[in-house]
């Protein structure tokens, strides 16, 4: 019985005995229980969840019931079962989550509002306890009415792109009526996150397309980095553009015709995309979307995680219900047809990349969430373990030759000490990262080619000359 109670729980802690004394120790999941998606705290069972039993069950009820009285504000709804395993007596405390949030431990002058991070209670940051502020009153960060005056902005992105995707004109009543502005023409965070201006800073948008499978130094492993910052819309389409800058179509050839084989579904990169943007946390400072490219994969990470609490890892997206952090900016994007409105994001991002000539199994998009961001990952059907794909073999060895034909060059062209800027320019090679990777690490490696000052190898000074043969 205890252990299909505890697959039930939403969450769940475990307490041998009820600690009287010292309260706060099981108080703060109390808390955090009621801040998130709600849980359970069984008394009178170990960590490895074995019934121990309590001595004085009805005793210790009493004390639950005027503790959390006592010390939790406002007071969160709950309920508390007695039970009986292997002829133990012990105690469920189940906490719902609350309406009326934040909710806080409060003792020796102190209130603390407490949240999950994995399966710990641990303090909330200042950015998500005001978060649960504005979800204990029914609002949100992009219904709040800032001083700022709608004549002196524009909004021609918006305008221009409403009458492209509904063929109708955003008329002056609408700001009023989408929640963009008040009665009195002042913008809400909603409308100064569609100005043309860019007005709310934490608006923005990194993007990176690192070289190989890992991260590494922007300046020396990313074959691209863009900043973007501003209109929801302009973010949308550069961070879309990016990734297909970034991107391959590959084909396969039949006897009529050909079939094209994208590394991603465009679908869904939208949809992705669309999801960091209208369900991130806006209020976390100094914060950003991140779009991190790699050989194999598409990581899009927002910050803000799943509002409510809980992760996106314990929940079926095919089952999920639609939350919406910024519920104005949700609507007006669905008006605009970039999404639906019951919360379907997620499965159209799968479904969309089932349908990619080559899909299988393992290349299905991955979610995963903490307390602090959101990240989808959209995998590189065209990429396999050996790094690329059929049709790329006899580009890959034209390539192999290419690089060999120059690294000889370079070894004449080095016959005489030369800087690393001199070489690629020789060679014709950009990308410092390119020129590394194929050129100046294999010749190091090999020994046809060494530094003037090995001791100081990243000096500005420094110069690499061949290694002639004795």
């Amino acid at each position: 019985m205890i252990e299909q109670l505890i697959a039930e729980a939403t969450e769940c802690d475990f307490k041998v005995a009820l600690e009287i004394k010292k309260p706060k120790s099981w108080l703060k999941s109390v808390s955090s229980f009621s801040n998130g998606i709600g849980g359970t705290l069984f008394f009178g069972i170990s960590d490895d969840r074995k019934p121990i039993g309590l001595s004085d069950v009805q005793k210790d009820a009493e004390a639950i019931s005027r503790l959390i009285k006592e010390r939790i504000t406002p007071l969160p709804q709950f309920i508390l079962k007695p039970l009986q395993e292997d002829g133990k007596n012990l105690l469920a405390l189940e906490v719902s989550p609350g309406r009326s949030t934040p909710y806080y431990y409060k003792a020796d002058g102190v209130m603390e509002a407490y949240i999950r991070v994995g399966n710990e209670s641990v303090i909330a940051p200042d950015y998500i306890v005001n978060e649960l502020i504005l979800k204990g009153t029914n609002q949100s960060f992009d219904t709040l009415t800032t001083d700022a005056v709608k004549k002196d902005y524009s909004f021609t992105l918006l305008e221009a792109t409403y009458l492209e995707r509904t063929g109708l004109r955003f008329e002056p009543f609408d700001y009023v009526s989408f929640g963009l502005t008040d009665k009195n023409g002042l913008l809400t965070n909603a409308g100064k996150l569609m100005t043309d201006q860019h007005t709310v800073y934490n608006s923005r948008m990194f993007c990176t397309r690192w070289n190989g499978l890992e991260k590494g130094s922007i300046f020396d492993d990313a074959l691209d980095d863009k900043e973007y910052e501003g209109n929801l819309i302009y973010l949308l389409n550069s961070g879309s553009e990016f990734i297909r800058n970034n991107s391959k179509v590959r084909f396969v050839k039949k006897a009529q015709y050909r079939v094209d084989k994208p590394d991603y579904a465009e679908r869904a990169v939208t949809e992705a995309l669309v999801n960091a943007l209208i369900h991130r946390d806006y209020i976390v400072l100094g914060s950003e979307i991140h779009i991190d490219m790699f050989d194999d994969r598409v990581e899009i990470t927002s910050p803000g995680g799943m509002f409510g609490g809980g992760s996106i890892q314990e929940y079926d997206i095919y089952s999920i219900r639609s939350m919406r952090r910024n519920p104005v900016i949700a609507d007006l994007f669905h008006r605009m047809k970039y999404m639906e409105r019951r919360g379907s994001g997620l499965r159209k991002i799968v479904s969309e990349t089932e349908k990619l000539p080559g899909y299988t199994a393992t290349y299905k998009p991955e979610f995963t969430s903490t307390a602090t961001d959101f990240r989808v990952i959209l995998k590189n059907v065209n990429y396999n373990m050996c790094g690329a794909s059929v049709h790329d073999a006899a580009h890959d060895t034209a390539h192999d030759t290419s690089v060999i034909s120059k690294q000889n060059l370079l070894l004449e062209f080095c016959a005489d000490p030369k800087s690393r800027d001199e070489m690629q320019a020789y060679i014709d090679v950009s990308s410092r990262s390119h020129f590394s990777k194929y050129y100046l690490k294999p010749l190091l490696s090999s020994g046809k080619l060494e530094m003037m000052f090995p001791d100081k190898p990243k000096s500005k000074k420094q110069k690499y000359t061949t290694v002639h043969s004795k």
